[in-house]
């Protein structure tokens, strides 16, 4: 990695959790900072996901469960995971990668890796909570899940569910649950139905409200003296050799000492002049929300049905299914129906016609489920993005780690799995 000065202004290009972390990390080093987005705060993935801080479920994407039963789900588009039969070159690339690193051997390791990250990605939360020197912290907090629910309709449902934790265990983390009865569970959440016979209770594990993090987080930025400019369609990125300067549409452009590309599923198309050439997929998940007869209190998860639920005070956020496509394809509307479809046997009490926020958002995939952080082949170009699923939980650490290496501190060790011109798919 080539070492240069710390820089006195970095543009960062994407407004979700990835890219104000970064600016509130690098902000703690006096940074000064810039955040533009094609859109505005959390216009991407960061808005509609199931805000889960969860060490205990965040795993590679890529399992090999895939060679089971995944191949038939895929082309089902009422599967929880779906890719449409048209496929571009990049996707089929991707499919490729993923399919290889669904191999036990391949999963085994990528398990290892996030069983060291383990809760580093809380940590970052509780330093973005505080306010130092530079300013004020993030006014909305985290939350306990108190515990972290997961249902099952059979215990050989459940049975996957606790494999999954040996192995997290057999690689070096660890998981503190307790095992329910479906009574146990109805006792604690009453929305859910008779046909869920059983349930683990993660410990340990919080849940955020995405909406009021990320408006917390932005104004957080904005008063310790950054700049988030919406509306800024990125079309390119130029290396000046003692400059960077990000060009937008219609000839807006802002030149800085670093850019930061944080532009989650958009990510491939700027990266790669700059030898980022592991593909960035976008994995689509779609959410809504409902307003049950009896309002849950805890997160709660379906495993086998995919179906991600977390209440957000006055409303209960439903989310669901990996669609492996193009990221700027419009909503497709049977993707919402297939989580109903899922979700409905396990709740009662629920209008599932009177649905509300209807949302579908690119979550950035690599083939090989690590995210890319760090410099590219430009020592003023970084990039971050790639999570998958947990861009929310890994967000601040991203940040955190970028603002260490762009500034020139100790990087965590962590940083070392997730470079951005490692060779793959």
């Amino acid at each position: 990695m080539t070492v240069t000065p710390a820089p006195d202004h970095v543009v960062i290009v994407g407004a979700g959790f990835v890219g104000l972390s970064t600016a509130w990390y690098l902000q703690e080093s006096g940074v000064k900072v810039t955040v533009v987005d094609r859109g505005g705060v959390a216009s991407g993935s960061s808005w509609g996901n199931a805000g889960w801080l969860t060490p205990a479920l965040t795993l590679p994407i890529a399992e090999p469960s895939i060679f089971s039963n995944g191949l038939k789900m895929m082309f089902d588009p009422a599967s929880p995971l779906y890719i449409p039969l048209k496929a571009d070159g990049k996707l089929l690339r991707f499919l490729l990668g993923f399919t290889w690193h669904s191999t036990p051997k391949k999963w085994e390791e990528a398990m290892r890796i996030y069983s060291e990250i383990g809760t580093h990605g809380l940590d970052a939360f509780d330093e973005l909570a505080e306010g130092t020197s530079a300013g004020p912290g993030v006014a909305e907090k985290t939350k306990p899940a108190d515990p972290f629910l997961t249902g099952f309709t059979s215990f050989k449902d459940r049975d996957a569910l606790l494999h999954e934790f040996e192995m997290i265990q057999k690689t070096g983390g660890s998981v503190d649950y307790e095992l329910l009865s479906g009574d146990e569970l109805r006792a604690i959440e009453p929305t859910l139905s008779n046909n869920v016979a059983a349930g683990v209770a993660i410990k340990n594990q919080r849940y955020l409200n995405p909406p009021k993090f990320m408006e917390s987080l932005a104004e957080s930025v904005v008063a310790r003296g950054g700049d988030i400019i919406g509306s800024f369609n990125v079309t390119d990125v130029r290396d000046n050799g003692g400059s960077v300067t990000v060009i937008g549409s219609e000839g807006r452009a802002i030149t800085a000492d670093h850019v930061v590309m944080a532009t989650g599923a958009w990510m491939t198309d700027l990266a790669k002049k700059f030898g980022v050439n592991v593909v960035v997929q976008a994995g689509r998940g779609y959410s809504f929300t409902v307003e049950p007869e009896s309002m849950p209190t805890h997160p709660i998860y379906f495993p086998s049905q995919r179906v991600a639920c977390t209440p957000l005070g006055d409303r209960f956020r439903i989310a669901g299914t990996m669609e492996f496509r193009d990221v700027n394809h419009k909503l497709e509307p049977k993707r919402i129906e297939a989580i109903v479809a899922a979700a409905a046997p396990v709740y009662q009490g629920i209008n599932w016609e009177n649905r509300k926020e209807e949302w579908v958002g690119g979550r950035p995939c690599t083939a090989d489920g690590m995210p890319l952080v760090g410099q590219t082949s430009s020592p003023r170009v970084s990039v971050g993005g790639g999570h998958g699923m947990w861009g929310v939980a890994l967000g601040p650490l991203t940040g955190k780690i970028l603002a260490e290496q762009i500034t020139g501190q100790a990087v965590s060790t962590l940083a070392r799995h997730f470079n951005p011109l490692r060779k793959g798919f």
